[in-house]
């Protein structure tokens, strides 16, 4: 009896030594079945609704009239609803348990998938609250007009105003007019800071900065520490920066050097380097017709074998009645129907504007369109605003200057130092406004009742060197409208700039180049062109992008060449 037992046990084990496999073998061909009848109905659905969108946004942006702008609503609402079913979403967070029994583009495109699901998977009414909350303060901001003198005064009129003027005492004036409308929304923003929390925790998220970075498919701890090696590396080069354009400030406005307060800088967040005493760039463009800016594009791109003519048939660049008078790059269909809008003026600004919009353009173009259709894009936001500053930044070289723009190789030679050293100062003095950005954004969503007005200058003393206002509490943080329009955002943009440098670096070697990467001569360099094909716009979105940062630019994204042309 004992002796047929065992030899049942036996044989029970055998079996399921031999079965395990092949249960596994099934298990995982019923996952990977139910992976690819999702991804072909998504893909085809998200393809539909998203040209749709993005059709529309073109019409309205192009038309101005109100009738195409709510079809555009409408459109983008249709999207959003697609991805807001929680049980496709639960179908999802099971699907991605089993991403080790998947192809790794199958993986990668059912967790971009989850990811689009996940934000929008939020009761109507919050995010209805959510919404509602932020349109009143965006309207808020457009309609609101500070008040000096006794009059109503624009944005515009009071930044035209503060670049003018030369009397301190009338310069605070102004900033403080420019700071007024902080007071207007602060506490309907910190009532949004905290639905937008509720939100994020009906999510499973501790706050809405956490949640925000985390579907940005950032790691928090990864972020900040890039963030404290920009900031102890750009430390010195900040304060040896912004010691030199004190003392000339304080010439200019006839005080001493350590009488400099916020208002004598020419932005009012201090995000921008005032213009250089020294250079005026659009020297080099103003003889230039607005037709011929979008020429030396063409031509550039054409040379470096990232040819545009296709997306400039489809693009809209001059101003006109209604139009919007911003720029933008879409990808309409994902599939090569790539356009830009833009409002070009011979204007050093607009030349950077156009490259850095024809950027994006020939990153979405060559894509490898064999991709699934939701990794058709950029490895992330900021890897396509990195490769777009790249572009747009040469419009300031002088080397490039010379020969596109055709600038007077004898004056560019004379006034080169000034134009290495204001992109300097720019570079800079963005990076360590991004710093309170990114630290006031974190503070803001972890506690929305702590003393914000004071831990806005805190941050300000800390990253910027500014000098706080004395006896001054008022909320100068809420007049960024960002914190509404674009929350949790800042971080992408200094990436992006982290990006550009690391491309440089990597460039530079490719070509042998021999000092500062900000000389660096793209002139008909079809290397650089084949370079940036293969290794970054390629890949598209099939790896996460520390993954493809390591694999485009041979190391982890990091400040250190940043640093390296700031210093």
């Amino acid at each position: 009896m004992r002796r047929a037992i065992w030899w049942a046990a036996w044989a029970g084990l055998l079996l399921a030594v031999f079965r395990g496999p092949v249960m596994a073998a099934e298990e995982s061909g019923d996952v990977r079945r139910a992976a690819r009848a999702f991804l072909e109905k998504y893909q085809a659905d998200l393809a539909r609704l998203e040209r749709r969108a993005n059709l529309a946004q073109w019409r309205a942006a192009n038309s101005g009239k109100k009738e195409d702008f709510e079809a555009a609503a409408a459109a983008s609402l249709a999207l959003r609803r697609y991805h807001s079913d929680p049980q496709v979403y639960r179908q999802l967070v099971e699907l991605t348990k089993s991403a080790d029994r998947l192809s790794p583009l199958q993986a990668r495109a059912l967790q971009l998938a989850k990811l689009a699901y996940q934000r929008n998977q939020l009761p109507p009414d919050l995010l209805k609250q959510m919404v509602d909350l932020s349109t009143e303060i965006e309207r808020l901001f457009n309609t609101y007009r500070a008040e000096l003198d006794g009059e109503k005064r624009t944005n515009n009129e009071l930044l035209e105003m503060l670049r003018q003027e030369n009397d301190s005492a009338r310069r605070r004036e102004i900033w403080e007019a420019l700071k007024q409308v902080g007071g207007v929304v602060a506490h309907k923003l910190v009532r949004l800071a905290k639905l937008r929390n509720r939100a994020a925790k009906r999510l499973g998220f501790d706050n809405y900065w956490q949640m925000s970075i985390t579907l940005q498919e950032h790691d928090p701890d990864q972020l900040l520490a890039i963030f404290d090696e920009l900031e102890q590396l750009t430390r010195e080069p900040f304060a040896r920066m912004k010691a030199q354009l004190d003392r000339e400030l304080a010439r200019r406005f006839g005080i001493s050097a350590d009488q400099i307060m916020p208002w004598h800088y020419d932005n009012p967040f201090f995000q921008a380097a005032p213009p250089s005493p020294h250079v005026d760039l659009d020297e080099f463009y103003k003889d230039k017709t607005k037709e011929q800016i979008v020429e030396i594009a063409r031509r550039f791109y054409q040379d470096v074998g990232l040819p545009i003519d296709e997306v400039l048939k489809r693009s809209d660049l001059f101003e006109r009645e209604g139009k919007d008078q911003h720029a933008f790059c879409v990808s309409i269909d994902r599939a090569g129907d790539v356009r830009t809008l833009c409002n070009i003026k011979p204007t050093a600004e607009w030349m950077d504007t156009m490259l850095h919009e024809q950027g994006h353009a020939v990153y979405d173009l060559n894509i490898d369109r064999r991709l699934p259709y939701n990794l058709r894009e950029p490895a992330h936001i900021f890897t396509t605003e990195g490769v777009a500053m790249l572009f747009g930044a040469l419009a300031k070289t002088p080397s490039w200057m010379m020969a596109y723009a055709g600038a007077d190789p004898r004056r560019v030679d004379e006034v080169a130092p000034a134009i290495l050293r204001q992109r300097q100062r720019e570079q800079l003095i963005f990076a360590r406004w991004t710093m309170v950005m990114l630290h006031f954004e974190r503070d803001l969503y972890e506690d929305p009742d702590r003393e914000l007005n004071a831990l806005w200058w805190d941050y300000k003393e800390r990253f910027q060197r500014l000098k706080r206002p004395p006896e001054r509490n008022r909320p100068d943080w809420a007049a960024k409208p960002h914190f509404t329009i674009a929350p949790v955002y800042y971080h992408n943009y200094m990436l992006g700039e982290l990006f550009a440098a690391q491309l440089r670096h990597r460039l530079a070697q490719l070509a042998g180049h021999q000092g500062p990467t900000a000389e660096l001569d793209f002139t008909g360099n079809r290397q650089f062109g084949d370079f940036l094909r293969q290794k970054v716009f390629r890949p598209g979105a099939a790896v996460p992008w520390p993954a493809f940062v390591r694999r485009a630019t041979g190391q982890r994204l990091t400040a250190r060449y940043f640093a390296e042309e700031v210093q």
